[in-house]
């Protein structure tokens, strides 16, 4: 037996069809065609094959990926991995400018896209493109199709746990881009704790119908290649399509951020005896949602994580949530989780403060040390969420420390926003903040001045959306002649909520 060695050494999907090659390993729900782990991994040597005219040891060793949930996401994502580089996904739904900042900070040896972003991946990357599809711009390359296997095995490539698998951008508590490093022993760690947490079983068909380029999208790719479990992929989710979807599939779980299972409540879905649980996270969840939820027989889950977590931190079971409402539960296993006051000292039970995470699933840092500086402290990452614990471990989120917004599941923040608005010469001023919502967990708001009186919501509404993603778009928009203002000349935020939800 050889010394020292960590396993996995080779990508996920790599060991998991040596392990059972002939089970089910994805689904995809609009065609109705399945793959066994051994079609995957044909599929996947093709596309590490065509990566293999790019050695690792040039240039950064990372391959961004421009695609949206299809079939073609989930073999990209192996074969990335497959050719021994690291992953990063790009939200198809960012602006342009956004999207540059991303490119610019990670340098990818290649971007992949499909035929619905090659316009915008050759205007913004000056490097090798390829498409998962049959590409129309000249210089573009073909990447294997999705439908077509391999000619011969690709010899995956050497991994240590310590290698980064993936680059994930979050916004965090900046406004700005942060790329966020996460090893493959990250994922591995993050996948363990979430099957110590919510089990495991070898029928199991776990339902993604959320983006695959944020977290809460990309973990079942991972975490169904590691178990052995099948993978059902919708390319979006439709509350009428995807409640037969659970139910013609046998779906056992699903991640829904709380607008989902919203919508589904909404018509007269009740879930299928297959579905054993349904991760509730991504934005904060109304109580009243868990309650009718509960009450309608789904067996959900509230869970808080964070991109730089590897998705879960901590998970409530049906029951905590039940006997004990607004909680997100005890950290996963290996996790720790400490509740901090402004010096960063620890706090005891049932005091509020931030909270700070430490264990396996967590980054070794972001792209930029100065941010990966800032970040980290005596007790570990600090989360900018405010929180409590009860004397059983369980938790309670219950907001952010700066004025991050998050709605269905996309993290906003506020000045941000505000900037995009601002910089429209008939906008004098603008404060954005959160709102609670019970379908969005919160939604954006925006307080206007005018520099020109004749500005109206919708103009404003027209600015926002030629200068931002559409999930950055304020919902509420209110006119004012000023913005409320503290004695010390700050924007009163408080106020600012009250007159927006006037």
């Amino acid at each position: 037996m050889r010394d020292s060695v960590e396993w996995p050494t080779r990508d996920p999907l790599a060991h998991r069809t040596v392990s059972t090659p002939a089970r089910t390993a994805l689904v995809d729900a609009t065609t109705n065609q399945e793959w066994t782990f051994r079609a995957l991994d044909c599929l996947v040597d093709g596309l590490a094959a065509r990566l293999g005219g790019l050695p690792r040891e040039t240039g950064t060793g990372r391959v961004a990926l421009f695609a949206s949930t299809r079939v073609g996401f989930v073999v990209a994502v192996h074969g990335v991995w497959r050719s021994g580089r690291t992953l990063v996904p790009l939200n198809v739904e960012l602006t342009g400018e956004e999207l540059d900042a991303q490119i610019t900070q990670t340098d990818p040896d290649v971007l992949v896209c499909e035929s619905a972003t090659e316009s915008r991946a050759v205007s913004l990357f000056d490097g090798p493109v390829a498409s998962l599809d049959e590409p129309t711009y000249e210089g573009v390359r073909p990447f294997q199709p999705a439908d077509e296997p391999a000619n011969a095995a690709v010899e995956p490539a050497a991994w240590q746990r310590e290698d980064d698998a993936l680059v994930m951008f979050t916004s965090g508590t900046t406004g700005h881009p942060k790329g966020v490093r996460l090893t493959l022993g990250n994922l591995v760690a993050s996948a363990t704790a979430s099957a110590f947490r919510l089990g495991v079983a070898p029928g199991d068909r776990w339902l993604c119908c959320l983006p695959t380029y944020h977290m809460g999208g990309l973990s079942p790719i991972v975490r169904t290649a590691l178990y052995g479990t099948t993978l059902v992929l919708q390319p979006s989710f439709d509350a009428e399509r995807t409640a037969r979807v659970l139910d013609a599939y046998d779906v056992t779980g699903v991640s829904f951020v709380p607008t989902m299972l919203h919508r589904l409540l909404e018509t007269d879905w009740t879930p299928p005896e297959t579905l054993e649980t349904v991760l509730l996270g991504g934005a904060p969840a109304g109580e009243s949602l868990v309650e009718a939820a509960l009450g309608r027989g789904v067996p959900v889950f509230p869970t808080y994580g964070m991109t730089e977590t590897a998705s879960q931190i901590a998970t409530a079971t049906p029951a905590q949530a039940d006997d004990r409402p607004g909680t997100v539960g005890q950290p996963l296993m290996f996790t720790e989780v400490t509740v901090v006051d402004e010096e960063g000292d620890p706090l005891p039970a049932g005091e509020t403060g931030e909270l700070v995470v430490d264990g396996p699933t967590v980054t070794p840092g972001y792209l930029r040390e100065e941010q990966t500086a800032s970040a980290f402290g005596e007790y570990g990452l600090r989360t900018g969420d405010i929180g409590r614990r009860d004397d059983d471990g369980r938790l309670w989120i219950l907001g952010r420390a700066d004025d991050s917004i998050v709605t269905g599941g996309e993290n906003v923040h506020a000045e941000a926003v505000a900037e995009a608005i601002r910089a429209h010469p008939d906008v004098a001023d603008v404060a954005v903040v959160g709102l609670p919502d019970e379908e969005w967990g919160e939604r954006v708001a925006a307080l206007v001045v005018p520099d020109d009186e004749t500005l109206t919501v919708e103009d404003v509404d027209a600015i926002a959306r030629e200068r931002l993603a559409a999930h950055k778009v304020p919902k509420t928009v209110g006119i004012a002649t000023s913005l409320p203002r503290t004695p010390s000349g700050t924007v009163d935020r408080a106020a600012v909520r009250e007159l927006l939800r006037e």
